[in-house]
Parts: C-alpha cells; structure tokens; sequence
C-alpha cells in the first residue's frame, strides 16, 4: 500500500525552524533524482553489498511521518548494506564525494554481537542530498558512528540517522556540520533491550547565510538504559542560523533510565541567530536521573581578559577560546587525522571571519 505523504507547510513544530524553500524540492516530491555521489568504502571487517529495497534484510525497522524520508523511501531502489561480522574489531570509512544534483540514499549496517567498529561517514563535494541511515546493534557489541558534514558551501544535507541498541550495547555517535548551505541532521535512538547505553555528541561551526539544524530524540521504553547528550555549536556572520532541538521520551515502562543532555552555543557576530530547544517527557518517577541544559551566549571576557594580560592579541584570544570550546569534543573522536583535519577547518573558518 502507498504511503500519503505530507508535505510540509513550515507551520508543523518539526519543520518550524527549517526554510523550505532552500530545500531544492526534497520535502515535497519535486526533487528529481539526477545527481551522482561518489563513494569509497575501506574496512576489512565489514561486509557490503547492494540490495533491491524490498530485501527482507534492508526494510524500515519502523515508521515515520518525516516527508524527506518518506520520499527517500519510495525513490531508493537499491540500499547499501554493511554487514559488521560477529566479535569483530576495527574501523570502517565511508567517505562520500558529491559531483552535483540530486541524491536520495538508504543505507543499513547490521552490526553483530560483540563486535567494535567505529564507522565514520565523511563527506565533501556539492550535491542535493536527502538520506536515511539504520544501525541496528546487536546485543554486547559497540559502535562508535562519526558522521561530518564537510561539504562545499551550494550543498543541501536532509538526513535521518537511527540506532536501535540491543542488550548492553554502547552508541557513540558524533556529528559534525561544518559545510553546506543547509544542513538538517536528525538522529534517533532506540533501545530493544536493557542495558543499552547511547552518547551523542556534536558540533557545528555555521557562517554567515549558512543553516545549520539538528533534531534529537532518544526514545527510552526499556528499563535500565542510558543516554548522554552533548552539542556545540559557534556561529558568526549575518543570517548564520543554527537549530538544536533535544528530545528524550522516557516512557513509563523504562524504569531505571539515566539521561542528560547538554546544549552550549557561542556567537561570536550580531546578525547571527541560536535556537535551543531541549524537551524532556517523563511518564515514571522511578529514574535514576533525568536533565537538560542550554546556554547561548558571547564570548566570556573574563577569559579573554586573562589571555590578553598575557600579552595575546584580542583577536587571538578569541581563537583560542573557540578552539577550546570545541577541542573537548573534537578529540574524543578518536581518529587522529579527522580530528586534526576539522581543527584546520575551524582555524580557517576562524582566519576568514577574523572572528
């Protein structure tokens, strides 16, 4: 049966935020699928393929009512399918370049019990790109998921990123915006059996007429599962725009849930906009902790202040206390040249704006 597709008006509280008319037709149905996105895939521990979208294998674990990716499902005809073999270990890049045009993609990564990879998707180039990534967690394994956002300043990125965790598995997931004219990240966690343990983690630097949007939600209907929450987010020059909105349900079933998430924005320009939105819906009382925050602001002087009695530069005083804001998170990542190679890219984000 054909799934109705809503197209969106703007009005409805998940796409408030968004600008739909920069989104080249990939929420309504007019975009046509013409473009092409280069792809390499190194990992030895991983097993890929392409399977017809109707494969039992790569079908939706669930619903949704998200009209971009009801519209990436009913065009994607062939899915990416990684498979991460039982007890494995290692690491598994992705990285993507896009060569112009439209772009809807499906992948799905199984990843079996007691394996450990960190999976990294990177990507660059120009292209109109609307997509939906499943990581389906077995049981005792444990995946560290980085996804980057580098693209050239004309892309538009809508994508639905989801984990489902089994029983004791662990999630750490990071994302980073930092190119691209639109990019909307929605990433989603879902538990299927206890002791599930989900972190996610951002950043996004966003420049003048960049939108920069992330929309959470960590479903907790299991007892005993975690979740942690960490983004931040710098933006400078006019009509820079970025969107944080968390989400986490504990519903009443999910007794013993831990959960916390944390929203920091700096803005280092007048003309640029941060909006911040965590929303906690709590149906039992029976927790072990649950809580938010968010903090948007300038540049704290008494730090700049301290740096520059030492004989540092106004202007350096600020680089370095944005390079320390996001170091925190940038080098948890874990891989050395992505960590290295985004710093340089905040450095050179930081000289242009003379921030």
């Amino acid at each position: 049966m054909t799934t109705q597709i809503q197209t969106p008006t703007g009005l409805e509280e998940e796409w408030r935020f968004t600008p739909l008319k920069r989104l080249v037709g990939l929420h309504d149905g007019s975009a046509i699928p013409q473009g092409s996105l280069g792809l390499e895939i190194d990992g030895e521990i991983a097993e890929y393929s392409l399977l017809a979208a109707d494969d039992a294998l790569v079908i939706p674990e669930d619903s949704t009512n998200d009209a971009v990716v009801l519209h990436v499902r009913a065009q994607v005809e062939q899915v990416h399918y990684i498979r991460i073999p039982k007890e494995s270990r290692g690491i598994v890049r992705i990285q993507r370049t896009g060569q112009g045009g439209v772009c809807f993609s499906r992948y799905v990564v199984d990843v079996e019990r007691h394996a450990e990879v960190t999976l990294t998707m990177e990507n660059f180039g120009t292209v109109s790109l609307a997509e939906e990534v499943e990581i389906r967690i077995a049981e005792e394994a444990q995946v560290r998921f980085i996804s980057s956002q580098e693209w050239d300043r004309q892309t538009v990125h809508v994508a639905r990123h989801r984990a489902r965790l089994g029983r004791n598995a662990k999630f750490v997931a990071h994302h980073i915006s930092l190119g691209g004219d639109l990019v909307r990240i929605s990433p989603r966690v879902d538990y299927s059996g206890p002791g599930g343990d989900a972190e996610l983690n951002g950043i996004y630097f966003a420049q003048s007429g960049q939108h920069l949007e992330h929309r959470l939600h960590v479903e907790h209907d299991v007892v005993n599962c975690k979740s942690r929450v960490t983004y931040k987010g710098a933006l400078h020059g006019d009509a820079a725009r970025t969107v944080w909105f968390g989400d986490v349900a504990i519903r009443a079933v999910a007794e013993g849930t831990d959960t916390y998430e944390l929203n920091r924005n700096l803005i280092l320009s007048d003309g640029a906009r941060a909006d911040s939105v965590p929303n906690l819906e709590i149906e039992t009382g029976e927790i072990v902790g649950a809580g938010h925050a968010s903090a948007t602001g300038r540049f704290d002087d008494e730090h700049l202040f301290y740096l520059q009695s030492r004989g540092i530069s106004e202007q350096e005083a600020r680089k370095l206390v944005v390079r320390g804001f996001f170091a925190e998170l940038i080098n948890t990542i874990g891989i050395q040249d992505i960590q290295e190679r985004l710093m340089s890219l905040i450095d050179d984000t930081l000289e242009r704006s003379n921030a």
